[in-house]
């Protein structure tokens, strides 16, 4: 495997990584969390547009670049080192992929169109209560020449702020299929959700709202939910690069006894165990997203992906807090958002245990 970015990937991760921090700064960010309103920057979100970060990631046939999951992951990497206030893994990572590989061309040039232009923002609704994403008890009927939705997704990341959601659903033939859902659609309804790190998430309520069908089959859903799933560590190990290097920073100038508390052997080890557990993040991340990348089959290893972004990550960011003091949980101090950020992650889209479950079955499947 070759993990090397391309010079095309190389520009957009440095341009993304520059827009980025101009507009994430730890007094900007605290600005725009102390207004009333949902965590979101939308000049951030019109600077990626113009700057030509968005459209990066969009087929060519709606105005791209058609940049692969490298090329993303390296931007969302960048995403979550500056915990910004941007719509950018749900737009890029969990509507936009399947959109562009199954959605009838005319509603792909439309939707992703605006995207590149940054008039449109996408996510997915993949939580159910009690339910596998992959087996929606949502259900898709139809009426005339037209689909009707009806169910509830909740914790729908960036919900609020989204033009349009990508809904799995159990179509009445006994097969599954994604749709696309307006926002602003009859029949849908959105209910602001209080999260820890104060984005703009919602239930998303369906009664038989209208729907444009993007893909049917089980094996669409997964196609879907694993690049979801793999380019979501990706934010979540810059989110873990961005706690490991503000700890080092800070144990280097914090001093106990006249001398850096980072020279302390209990102090070094925690933190070595961090920077160990961020490195398993990044293997496999990577190797999931090269896989995928690739067109290859991924299945075993965006489960363990996931596995090591929930539990490593956890670890990590705790480390970070345990070695900061009490300097680490201060709301003026921008380690917080980092540990908020990952906790957030680590139960989206299925925590370490079910990923250990996911992993036991593909071994179950392959002993037989």
């Amino acid at each position: 495997m070759d993990f090397r970015f391309d010079d095309e990937a190389t520009a957009v991760a440095e341009l993304a990584s520059t827009v980025l921090g101009d507009f994430s700064a730890h007094e900007q960010l605290r600005e725009i969390e102390r207004a009333d309103a949902p965590r979101h920057d939308p000049a951030l979100w019109a600077k990626l547009a113009e700057t030509g970060v968005l459209g990066a990631f969009v087929p060519e046939s709606a105005g791209g670049a058609g940049l692969d999951l490298l090329a993303l992951g390296g931007v969302l990497e960048h995403a979550g080192r500056t915990t910004a206030a941007v719509p950018l893994w749900e737009t890029l990572g969990l509507g936009a992929p399947a959109i562009a590989e199954f959605a009838p061309s005319d509603l792909a040039d439309e939707v992703l169109g605006g995207v590149a232009a940054g008039t449109t923002v996408l996510t997915a609704g993949w939580h159910e209560q009690g339910s596998d994403p992959l087996q929606p008890t949502t259900t898709a009927s139809r009426v005339g020449e037209q689909w009707r939705l009806t169910g509830t997704k909740v914790c729908v990341p960036a919900g609020m702020v989204a033009d349009a959601v990508l809904i799995p659903a159990a179509v009445e033939s006994g097969t599954v299929g994604l749709f696309l859902v307006r926002g602003d659609a009859e029949g849908v309804a959105r209910e602001p959700l209080l999260t820890t790190l104060g984005d703009p998430q919602a239930a998303v309520l369906l009664a038989e709202a209208p729907a444009e069908l993007v893909a049917e089959g089980r094996e669409s859903l997964r196609w879907a939910y694993e690049r979801a799933v793999a380019t979501q560590c990706a934010l979540l190990l810059g989110a873990c690069e961005q706690a490991l290097a503000l700890t080092a920073t800070y144990t280097k100038e914090r001093k106990q006894f006249d001398v850096p508390i980072a020279s302390f052997q209990a102090v070094a080890h925690r933190a070595a165990d961090a920077y160990m557990d961020t490195e398993a993040i990044r293997l496999t991340t990577w190797q999931a997203l090269w896989r995928l990348a690739n067109g290859e089959d991924a299945s075993d290893h965006v489960a363990v992906a996931k596995f090591w972004a929930a539990w490593g990550g956890q670890r990590v960011v705790h480390a970070a807090q345990h070695l900061h003091g009490g300097v680490g949980v201060d709301r003026d101090y921008p380690l917080h958002r980092s540990f908020l950020l990952v906790k957030e992650l680590e139960l989206q889209l299925g925590g370490a245990t079910e990923q250990l479950v996911e992993l036991g079955r593909l071994i179950a499947a392959e002993s037989t």
